[in-house]
């Protein structure tokens, strides 16, 4: 009996040790752990518009680089939580993510004001922060592991609107006099402390300058104001729908100063585009890419194509020739970041950030001081020849003319406002 005991007890520790070697075996074949993500997201609220686009864009790279294989080995995992457009959301949604959802990196959401917040928390942690359209969020803060992607350059506050004053003092009879009216809040605060070196450059004289409440719906009173101080320049500093009230109003009221754009927030976006049809007409503002023969690749045309099959019927931008190259160029750079370095660790991705030059849909890429471009990239348009609300014209170039930089221009200024509107 004695024998029968110890037989079964060498086959139940030879079974069990079986059972474990199996499972061993088999441990390192199981899914990796993915590698996540984290960011806010403007998915409702004033930049839901370009914040959709650019979750839609960035779930396009995360299913791409995961066909490939993962990085590392390992799956991406997309985190995200509707920061709503409210920047006071966006502390509480970082700290959520690296404290409860343990991600392993961190992100901008859209724009400034939803991702200025994050930079106190992600400083706090020592983490990269890969930003998207932000205006010279880095130059308070001067954080060494913080990266713009925005192609304004090394001095991003008079770059903005660098480009429309070379175009606008280019003119003759050159205009004189500027009237300014900005939006009140932190990235048009920005973009017009910029402006105002540009003026005194130019030597024009400022004839207005009022900054107004966000929270601002009728904009004929401001408009009229402007009017009355009858400036060559009027010079606009808004977020999205400011913008299409602002010159909405600037038709309605029949205002035809020479020149009439600036940094109009959102206007790149084919639909705010749409919602102003003919009212656009004349404009001057910015762009960061657009799809001319000298900007667009193979890659980025077959991005913007894969994401009009998946806007189809999620109402958003139906084109995406504004956001998209941009979200998944954005997403490049972390990738190619975490191959480099065969790392997420934050201080090597720092450091390799700081160095390399990367390759992306919307051109070459590398930093310099504060995060910024080394050498700056925007784009000077007018809008002219739009006909309807269609959105469709916007598909293309032939509603713009680029007029700066040199190397990208495609036209001359419709010059004064007033023959644009014709």
């Amino acid at each position: 009996m004695k024998a029968l005991v110890s037989i079964r007890s060498h086959w139940g520790r030879a079974a069990a040790l079986l059972i474990a070697a199996i499972w061993l075996a088999a441990a390192p074949t199981r899914a990796a752990d993915p590698i996540k993500i984290g960011m806010s997201m403007a998915l409702t609220g004033g930049l839901a518009s370009g914040g959709k686009v650019m979750l839609i864009t960035l779930k396009m790279w995360e299913e791409d680089v995961n066909a490939r294989g993962g990085l590392l080995g390992r799956p991406v995992q997309l985190v995200y939580y509707d920061d709503q457009s409210n920047g006071s959301l966006v502390p509480g949604i970082y700290t959520k993510l690296l404290d409860v959802d343990k991600v392993d990196l961190v992100v901008s959401s859209y724009a400034t004001n939803v991702a200025a917040p994050a930079m106190p928390i992600v400083m706090q942690r020592n983490k990269v922060f890969l930003s998207l359209f932000c205006i010279a969020l880095n130059t308070e803060f001067k954080y060494p592991r913080y990266f713009s992607m925005h192609p304004a350059g090394p001095n991003p506050k008079p770059a903005f609107s660098e480009g429309f004053f070379k175009v606008a003092m280019a003119q003759t009879p050159k205009p004189e006099t500027i009237a300014i009216v900005t939006a009140d809040g932190e990235a048009t605060r920005l973009v017009t402390d910029g402006v105002y070196d540009n003026v005194k450059q130019a030597g024009l004289k400022i004839v207005y300058d009022r900054r107004y409440p966000l929270n601002t719906t009728d904009f004929s009173p401001i408009v009229r104001a402007v009017q009355a101080s009858n400036p060559d320049i009027f010079f606009i500093s808004s977020y999205p729908l400011d913008s299409v009230g602002m010159l909405r109003s600037v038709n309605e009221i029949g205002f035809k100063p020479k020149i009439v754009g600036g940094t109009l927030n959102g206007l790149p976006a084919p639909v705010l585009k749409a919602q102003l049809g003919p009212a656009l007409n004349g404009v001057i503002n910015y762009e960061f890419w657009l799809p001319t023969p000298k900007m667009a690749g193979a890659a980025a045309l077959d991005v913007i194509k894969r994401y009009q099959e998946r806007a189809r019927g999620e109402g958003v931008d139906p084109i995406g020739i504004y956001v998209p190259p941009w979200a998944y160029s954005f997403a490049q750079i972390l990738e190619q970041s975490i191959v480099g370095t065969n790392s997420i660790d934050d201080g090597k991705l720092a450091d390799y950030m700081r160095k390399a030059t990367f390759k992306t849909m919307v051109g070459d890429v590398k930093f310099g001081p504060d995060g910024e471009w080394e050498k700056g990239r925007m784009l000077t348009v007018q809008h002219h020849g739009i006909k309807s609300t269609d959105i469709m014209q916007f598909k293309d170039t032939t509603t713009m003319t680029v007029l700066d930089p040199p190397e990208y221009a495609t036209g001359k200024l419709i010059y004064p406002y007033e023959d644009a509107k014709k």
